[in-house]
């Protein structure tokens, strides 16, 4: 079964904490090995000098792991971050950032992903991760 971007929404809603839903990430595109949320600017999200807070990045990247494993299982399942590096290359100052999450490995128990977040609309790197999840259920 191919999951919509309705179910990956309906997933962020049922699945995340408040403050991981406050971040307004939207689900933009999925595939059999990837997803693609949009974190909108916000002033909130920003930190001293105006910038993009690593925070709200890294949680976004988080987030958007787990749309990607959700996509490629079919459905939701339980899954824990064993693992996430991440590297900063831009500031974002008042753009969106495009994460996209891509699978390079699936398996029973373990998922490994790679993260790229770029400024929309320019298609900047401004950041990537690498992540690494235990699969639950």
């Amino acid at each position: 079964m191919t999951m919509t971007t309705a179910d990956a929404e309906k997933i962020l809603s049922a699945n995340f904490a408040p403050w991981v839903l406050e971040l307004g990430l939207k689900v933009e595109a999925l595939g059999d090995d990837r997803a693609t949320l949009r974190l909108p600017w916000s002033d909130r999200l920003a930190r001293e000098g105006g910038a993009l807070s690593g925070q709200a990045l890294m949680a976004a990247a988080d987030t958007t792991t787990v749309i990607a494993v959700s996509a490629a299982r079919g459905g939701f399942v339980p899954m824990t971050t064993v693992q996430q590096s991440t590297s900063f290359q831009r500031a974002v100052t008042g753009a969106d950032v495009l994460v996209t999450a891509v699978l390079t490995k699936l398996g029973r128990r373990m998922a490994f992903a790679d993260v790229a977040m770029r400024v929309e609309p320019s298609g900047d790197l401004a950041a990537q991760a690498s992540t690494v999840y235990a699969l639950l259920g």
